[in-house]
């Protein structure tokens, strides 16, 4: 039987299924982990205690099942951030005031951070233009300071991987707006890592400014935590080892902080903030 769409604002049939990702109300957990590759969203979605639905349309992905006894969604987005808006603002119609976080990969700018290290991203700085279509440039991309908390807390047992927290740089393209020297494709501006590392950029990657400008005006956490696959001062990349080694690490930490944010949420009771003296 065909389907027909509401309108050409919110694209999605008479049960709400969205257009682009495939899923509807009901099939959307409150906490949801954005990953960029579909691979990931599944090694996520194998450490669940039990998988509910998988839906996949176009490049996005989607898993939700129970993690720890409590209800999670995974979406793999693909790369960048007009995906990533379109993930972000049709799950946002699938559940109300969810939480959104990112588990990525990135390169590390600022001298100290090594490839397999963690980032944890307190904003962001735009180098990108889809979050302008809804906010000025000088709008602040940051991360929700609960998310951070979490985060910071569910590194702190990680043996043997360090963990930064810090600023992380958001561009619109993995060459050119990275400043990768490709012979035939010479970039517009190769000296960006550099200038981005010296004052005090931790890493760069391809969503978390959109993630964060999106979930700052629809009034949703959003965070995000990198695995450093690339460290542009050295020139040097993971190998496959140590690619999925710190890709298990980053996984682990995610799911981690968003069971943390679940138990903080439950320590709050009826307050609107989380303190430290609410314990977990």
């Amino acid at each position: 039987m065909a389907e027909s769409y509401q309108s050409a604002q919110i694209v999605k049939t008479a049960t709400g299924k969205q257009y682009h990702v495939g899923v509807a109300p009901g099939d959307i957990a409150e906490r949801i982990m954005l990953v960029g590759d579909p691979a990931r969203a599944d090694k996520v979605a194998s450490r669940f205690d039990s998988i509910r639905g998988r839906w996949a349309n176009r490049e996005y992905v989607t898993i939700t099942g129970v993690y720890k006894g409590a209800p999670l969604t995974v979406t793999a987005t693909g790369i960048g951030t007009d995906n990533t808006e379109i993930a972000f603002i049709e799950l946002s119609q699938c559940v109300e005031n969810a939480t959104f976080l990112r588990v990525g990969s990135s390169g590390a700018l600022k001298d100290g951070i090594g490839l397999g290290d963690l980032v944890i991203s307190t904003g962001a700085v735009r180098l990108e233009a889809t979050s302008t279509q809804f906010v000025p440039e000088g709008y602040p991309c940051l991360a929700h300071h609960e998310v951070i908390l979490a985060l910071v807390e569910a590194t702190k047992d990680l043996e043997g991987r360090k963990v930064h927290v810090g600023l992380t740089a958001t561009a619109c393209g993995f060459y050119g707006a990275q400043g990768r020297q490709v012979p035939g494709f010479p970039p517009r501006d190769p000296d960006r890592p550099a200038r981005l590392g010296q004052i005090g950029v931790c890493n760069m990657e391809m969503e978390a400014s959109l993630l964060f400008t999106l979930g700052t005006l629809s009034g949703q956490r959003t965070g995000a935590i990198c695995a450093i696959y690339a460290n542009r001062n050295a020139d040097t990349f993971v190998d496959t080892d140590l690619k999925d080694r710190a890709e298990a690490a980053a996984i682990e930490a995610g799911l981690a902080a968003l069971e943390i944010l679940r138990k903080m949420d439950a320590a709050r009771g009826e307050s609107s903030l989380w303190r430290p003296s609410h314990g977990l």
